[in-house]
C-alpha cells in the first residue's frame, strides 16, 4: 500500500519520511493549522528532497488560479483539495490535484468516483483530526481509487488490510507534538502498511 505522511514542517522529517519509505510527503498551505508550512520554506525543503517522491500541498478555501500559482511556485507535484469543491473548480486549478472527500456517509464514497480520491473522516475544521472513518462503509466495493485517511496510527493501519485501498494517509499519528514528526512511529507505520 502506498504510504503519505503529512504533516511535515522541516527538511528532517521530510528524509525521515522518504528513508523509511513513504512514497509521498505532505505539507499543510492552510494557515490556521497547527501543521502549516509557508509555501516558501515548504520550496527551500522540496528543492532538496530526491526525486520519484510525491510532494503534495495541502490547501484550504483558496480559489482555483491562487492555488495554481502556489503550487508551480512552491515545488509540489499534487495539491491536494481539502474542502467542498466540484469537478469545475478541480479542472480550474490547472495543476494534478487530488480531490478531499469529507465522509459523513457511505454514499460520500461516490464523490469524485471517477479520480483519485483521499477520503478522510467529516470534522468542523480541516485535517488532522484524529477521527476514525468506519471501515464498513468501505466493504464489498472497488477502493483501489480511494487513499484513506482519519485517525491511523501504527497501532490500527492493519486493520486496512483486505479492503484494496490505493494508499493511506497520516499525519497525527505519527508525531511527537503538533507539526513535529516521531522517529519510531513515521517508521513502524510505514513499515506496518507496505505489509499489507
Amino acid at each position: 500500500m502506498r504510504v503519505k505522511i503529512c504533516g511535515i514542517t522541516n527538511y528532517n522529517d521530510a528524509m525521515l519520511a522518504i528513508e523509511a519509505g513513504a512514497d509521498a510527503v505532505g505539507f499543510v498551505f492552510y494557515p490556521r493549522s497547527p501543521r502549516y508550512i509557508a509555501p516558501a520554506e515548504a520550496e527551500r525543503i522540496i528543492a532538496k528532497l530526491p526525486p520519484f517522491v510525491e510532494k503534495v500541498g495541502l490547501f484550504v478555501e483558496e480559489e482555483a488560479e491562487a492555488i495554481g500559482k502556489t503550487a508551480r511556485e512552491s515545488g509540489i507535484t499534487l495539491a491536494q483539495i481539502h474542502f467542498d469543491v466540484d469537478e469545475a473548480f478541480l479542472d480550474a486549478v490547472e495543476f494534478p490535484v487530488l480531490p478531499v472527500v469529507r465522509a459523513r456517509s457511505a454514499e460520500d464514497l461516490e464523490r469524485f468516483a471517477d479520480r483519485y480520491r483521499l477520503v478522510d473522516a467529516y470534522c468542523e475544521g480541516y485535517g488532522g483530526s484524529g477521527k476514525r472513518l468506519a471501515l464498513e462503509w468501505f466493504e464489498g466495493r472497488d477502493n483501489a481509487r480511494i487513499i484513506i485517511a482519519g485517525g491511523l496510527t501504527p497501532q490500527n493501519v492493519e486493520e486496512l488490510s483486505g479492503y484494496g485501498f490505493y494508499g493511506c494517509d497520516v499525519s497525527s499519528g505519527t508525531e511527537a507534538a503538533k507539526g513535529i514528526k516521531d522517529p519510531e512511529k513515521v517508521r513502524e507505520f510505514i513499515r506496518r502498511a507496505k505489509s499489507l
